[in-house]
């Protein structure tokens, strides 16, 4: 159980280091990133993601990325 923790732990640090590499491309010092650079960071995003959600199942992972779960289709939040 530890040893999943920690990999969650991992997952969810990498998607915060990409997605905040991602906004500095956008917005931050680096006003000229390409788009390659902008969607390398994003796609790698979507494989932690993916990742995350083999490891927990995807409302914990949107949970544990996004702070609260998302509601599905039909659910109200």
């Amino acid at each position: 159980m530890h040893e999943s923790q920690s990999e969650v732990a991992r997952l969810r640090e990498q998607i915060t280091l990409e997605y905040e590499a991602a906004q500095r491309g956008l917005s931050g010092l680096a006003l000229t990133a390409s788009h390659q650079f902008i969607t390398a960071r994003m796609e790698r995003m979507w494989e932690h993601l993916q990742e995350l959600t083999q490891l927990v199942g995807a409302d914990e992972a949107c949970a544990i990325v996004f702070g609260e779960a998302v509601p599905r289709e039909g659910e109200h939040p």
